[in-house]
C-alpha cells in the first residue's frame, strides 16, 4: 500500500480524535493485562483524572501495574480482587466499585467497568473508570433521609426495625444479650390540647436530646411515632437496661421542658431478646410491658422478667 494511500491517512486521523478525546473524557479509559504468570501492567491509560498520578508514573504503569492497587481501601481491596478473579474465570464483565485513597488522607469513590478479552498468554480488560463520589454522597443522603425522623433527627421506625432484625440475628448466632426499651410520654395529648401541638414539638426534641445524652454510642435511639420511642442496646442484660430506664424516668421527671414542673413524665416497658425469639415475638413483649406500665399509673418502668 503506498505511504500516501488516503485510507491511512483517514485511519491515522481517526485514531488523533480518538486519542485525543480520551484524554479529554472525566475518568479514566483503559486495558488491564495479567498474564497467566500473574505479571500484570496497563498497556494503555488515558483520561482526565489523578487516578494513577502524573504521565511519568502511568509510563511506570505501562509495564508493571503490580502496586496499581495499593490505594484502594483496605475494606474494599477483597472485593476489587474477587470480582477480578470472577470477571477473569467466566470472561464476564467486571464490575466493581472502591475507595481510593490519597497519602494525604482524601478518599474518593471510584466505578469500574471492564469487559475481559482472553489471550494465549492472559486476560486483557478493556474498560473505563469513573469518580462518582458525588453520586455515592447523594445516595447516601438519600438513605440518611429515608432512615431518619424529620423533626427529632432520631432513626426512625423503618431504621429500628432493619437494626433490629440483624441485632436478633447476632444475638442467636452468639448467645449474646440484647434488650430492647419502649417509651411513651405521659398525657401527651393534654400537653398539645393545653399548650400546643408547636410546643408539643418542642418537648418531643427535648426528650430526644435528653436520652440521646443517656445512650451509649452503639445502642439506637428512635423514634417509633408520635410520641413513643424506643433504645435498641446490644450486649445488654435486662438488669442494666433497668437501671438505664429508671435513670432516665428520674431525669425527665426533673427536666426542664419550659413547662410546670412535673408535667413531662415518660413510661417505660423493657425485655431482654430470647435466644431464637422472633422479632414480632420480641417487640410484643416489650410493647405488654409499656402498657403495663401505663395500665398501673404511669411514670413507671416495667420489665419483663418471666
Amino acid at each position: 500500500m503506498p505511504v500516501d494511500d488516503p485510507s491511512l491517512n483517514d485511519t491515522r486521523h481517526d485514531l488523533g480524535r480518538l486519542k485525543t478525546m480520551t484524554e479529554r473524557l472525566p475518568g479514566i479509559v483503559f486495558q488491564f493485562y495479567r498474564s497467566h504468570r500473574g505479571h500484570s501492567r496497563f498497556p494503555y491509560l488515558a483520561g482526565d483524572s489523578d487516578l494513577f498520578g502524573d504521565a511519568a508514573n502511568r509510563e511506570r504503569l505501562a509495564e508493571d501495574a503490580s502496586h496499581a492497587f495499593d490505594h484502594v481501601h483496605p475494606d474494599d481491596f477483597p472485593r476489587v480482587m474477587v470480582a477480578v478473579e470472577r470477571s477473569a474465570k467466566s470472561l464476564t464483565l467486571l464490575t466493581t466499585q472502591f475507595r481510593h485513597c490519597e497519602p494525604g488522607g482524601e478518599e474518593y469513590w471510584v466505578a469500574v467497568r471492564a469487559t475481559p478479552e482472553r489471550l494465549r498468554t492472559g486476560i486483557l480488560w478493556h474498560g473505563m473508570m469513573v469518580d462518582i463520589s458525588e453520586q455515592v454522597d447523594y445516595q447516601t443522603r438519600l438513605r440518611e433521609l429515608s432512615d431518619t425522623d424529620d423533626l427529632t433527627g432520631l432513626a426512625n421506625r423503618r431504621k429500628l426495625m432493619s437494626l433490629l432484625g440483624r441485632e436478633i440475628a447476632l444475638s442467636n448466632r452468639h448467645a449474646t444479650p440484647l434488650s430492647l426499651m419502649m417509651i411513651d410520654i405521659d398525657h401527651f395529648k393534654r400537653i398539645n390540647d393545653t399548650w400546643g401541638h408547636l410546643q408539643g414539638d418542642k418537648v418531643l426534641q427535648r426528650l430526644a436530646d435528653l436520652c440521646r445524652s443517656q445512650i451509649r454510642k452503639e445502642d439506637c435511639l428512635a423514634r417509633l411515632g408520635g410520641e413513643e420511642f424506643a433504645v435498641l442496646m446490644p450486649l445488654t442484660s435486662l438488669s442494666h437496661a433497668r437501671t438505664l430506664a429508671e435513670r432516665l424516668r428520674h431525669d425527665v421527671a426533673r427536666h426542664d421542658f419550659g413547662l410546670p414542673e412535673g408535667c413531662i413524665t415518660i413510661s417505660t416497658g423493657i425485655a431482654e431478646h430470647r435466644i431464637g425469639e422472633l422479632r414480632d415475638q420480641f417487640l410484643e413483649r416489650t410493647d405488654q410491658c409499656l402498657y403495663a406500665a401505663k395500665h398501673q399509673g404511669r411514670n413507671l418502668v416495667v420489665a419483663d422478667t418471666r
